[in-house]
């Protein structure tokens, strides 16, 4: 179960969702700091965190699962389709950088979406998980977005990377202001983010991990059927 695109739209127009946003975003350039010239790929809701992309990459898309429907992102040039967690209609390979925000927590077969993803990325590429973490706020209340579905311990989402064929390179954590509505607390977020990583660091409402592509191992899973499955047309840049 997790929010539709609509709802989580809406959770990143409110006054919390405008504080958390930067925060998030701001670890994920920590961790990919140049993107020009590659081809990303968002999965999940990522249009929130690929705005940097359109003005660096070489290609952008993003794939949002069929449960949670779909937005026109960018509104003037959508670069955003509607596909399959078991069948992402993109060639192997095709990836750079593959940017997966509330998609692994909801998905129906984590480890089946995970080696699809595994299959589209590149052998040098690089995927960047932003998944919630079990012992945060964020993952107890209905009212946050990464409180629906699967939250992680670190333990536990290394344990389905590696399952998976990919393997940890990095860890971060985000999001250890409280998932609390309002302008005045919201507007706190940059302060609560510095006190939180001294003083409650395994409390982050977030895990940050890149993974790369371990090549040892049984192949990747094909895709299953026949033919690619998608409902709506992703106009590609590049």
């Amino acid at each position: 179960m997790q929010w539709d695109a609509g709802e989580l739209s809406d959770f990143y127009s409110s006054a919390v969702g405008r504080a958390a946003r930067p925060l998030i975003a701001r670890s994920i350039k920590d961790i990919w700091p140049d993107l020009h010239g590659l081809r990303v790929l968002g999965y999940g809701f990522a249009p929130p965190y690929l705005q940097p992309a359109l003005s660096e990459a070489e290609r952008v898309a993003a794939l949002m699962p069929a449960p949670m429907g779909v937005i026109a992102w960018p509104p003037e040039r959508p670069l955003t389709a509607l596909g399959d967690e078991d069948c992402l209609p993109f060639p192997d390979a095709l990836f750079d950088r593959i940017l997966v925000v509330h998609g692994l927590e909801g998905a129906d077969a984590a480890r089946v979406l995970l080696r699809q993803l595994w299959r589209v990325l590149a052998p040098e590429g690089r995927m960047l998980l932003v998944v919630p973490n079990r012992a945060s706020l964020w993952a107890q209340m209905e009212a946050s977005p990464f409180a629906l579905g699967r939250p992680f311990h670190r333990g536990e989402l290394a344990t389905l990377l590696t399952d998976t064929l990919f393997e940890p390179l990095r860890w971060e954590k985000a999001l250890y202001m409280p998932p609390f509505s309002g302008q005045r607390l919201a507007s706190l977020g940059e302060g609560l983010e510095r006190i939180g990583r001294h003083i409650w660091p395994a409390l982050s409402g977030v895990h940050l991990v890149e993974a790369a592509k371990s090549l040892y191992g049984r192949a990747a899973i094909k895709a299953s059927g026949s033919k690619v499955r998608l409902r709506t047309a992703a106009t590609l840049q590049g």
